[in-house]
């Protein structure tokens, strides 16, 4: 797979009423393809927010309606940047997308990273314009094998809860 420069092609899931908001890095080649966030039916992210908030989540509506519910928004750290397909490792000349501006407009005071990618580049590019400390979290990504999806539950149900 070559390197190509992708440009973020999801809107925020956001309302002004979320308090959290959850940080990937940038879609993966299923999510752009799908057009929707954790396409990949191997990302766990959609079992951990069902294991929480025991929601079932048939539909990508239906994934949306519980996230603004619970108040939490999710997007990606970068806007645009040069990749190899989904390889994090790969990543380079990035444009982060305007957390300020979507922050703004709500009341979101906790930031979650989903993984260590998507924490780098909020840390170098966005922590010093929202000035708010990220909890980082692992990856949900099955690339991410260390964490059992029992374990990320614990561990999001708890940063979730603290926020």
């Amino acid at each position: 797979m070559k390197e190509e420069r992708v440009v973020h092609p999801l809107a925020p899931i956001v309302d002004e009423e979320c308090e959290i908001l959850i940080l990937g890095s940038l879609p993966s080649v299923k999510s752009r393809e799908e057009h929707f966030y954790y396409a990949n039916k191997q990302n766990r992210f959609w079992k951990v927010i069902s294991a929480i908030y025991h929601e079932d989540l048939p539909t990508n509506k239906r994934k949306e309606e519980v996230l603004l519910k619970h108040h939490i928004a999710l997007w990606d750290s970068i806007h645009s940047c040069i990749i190899r397909g989904s390889s994090d490792a790969s990543i380079k000349d990035v444009i982060p997308n305007d957390i300020p501006q979507l922050i703004n407009h709500t009341h979101i005071h906790t930031i979650i990273c989903n993984g260590k990618t998507s924490e780098k580049y909020y840390k170098k590019y966005l922590e010093d314009k929202t000035h708010i400390i990220p909890i980082t979290l692992p990856s949900t990504s099955s690339a991410n094998a260390s964490y059992s999806l029992e374990k990320l539950i614990e561990l999001y149900t708890n940063a979730l809860k603290q926020a």
